[in-house]
């Protein structure tokens, strides 16, 4: 299951536009994998949201707080 998210400031990284964004539903293995590499929390949410989004973790950083938002509900979503 996947959750698109439409972007309200979209954004380019090296070159490509992002206007949505699709997160997957997490497994144990992708919160291993963001805990793996150490950091802040904050740190490895973006290391999380950027694996299960499949895109790089500088996409992440350059979202606009109200869209980062909408991913950490959409997160928040599958945990429930």
């Amino acid at each position: 299951m996947m959750i698109e998210i439409d972007l309200k400031y979209p954004l380019t990284h090296q070159g490509e536009r992002f206007t949505t964004l699709k997160i997957r539903r997490p497994k144990v293995k992708d919160m291993l994998v963001g805990d793996k590499l150490g950091g802040s929390d904050a740190e490895k949410e973006v290391r999380t949201f950027a694996n299960l989004c499949e895109v790089a973790p500088a996409v992440i950083e350059e979202l606009d707080i109200a869209d980062y938002q909408q991913l950490q509900e959409a997160y928040k979503g599958f945990l429930s």
